[in-house]
């Protein structure tokens, strides 16, 4: 079974940065894809960004591009999101998530295709 929690949100000002960490453990996780997701207070969960443990691939949503970015450190089963020039709107309960199904190419973007999830972080964001 894989586990996954995250860490480090925070109420934040706008234009400040955070950055959130995901630990990961449990078997064979190192071929999943992980993600991001978050979920504002009386809206879907929206898919954020994703990334392969090798790296080498990784995509961000058109809503946060330019201002957020995914990395993964294989060697410390972390994975992370930057969040750069934080908004208001970006205020959301962050969570991790792993899609055990990935095998390459092109990231699933829908919560529904995740297996595992953390319990979720949350980022707040004041004007």
């Amino acid at each position: 079974q894989v586990q996954l929690v995250e860490s480090g949100g925070e109420l934040v000002q706008a234009g400040d940065s955070l950055r959130l960490s995901c630990a990961a453990s449990g078997p064979r996780f190192g071929s999943y894809a992980m993600g991001w997701f978050r979920q504002a207070p009386g809206k879907e969960r929206q898919f954020v960004a994703a990334i392969n443990w090798g790296g080498g691939r990784r995509t961000v949503s058109n809503s946060v591009v330019g201002r957020f970015d995914i990395s993964a450190d294989s060697a410390k089963s972390m994975v992370y999101l930057q969040m750069n020039s934080l908004k208001p709107e970006d205020t959301a309960v962050y969570f991790c998530a792993a899609d055990r199904d990935y095998r390459s190419g092109a990231f699933d973007i829908t919560p529904a295709a995740y297996d595992y999830w953390g319990q979720g972080t949350q980022v707040t964001v004041s004007s």
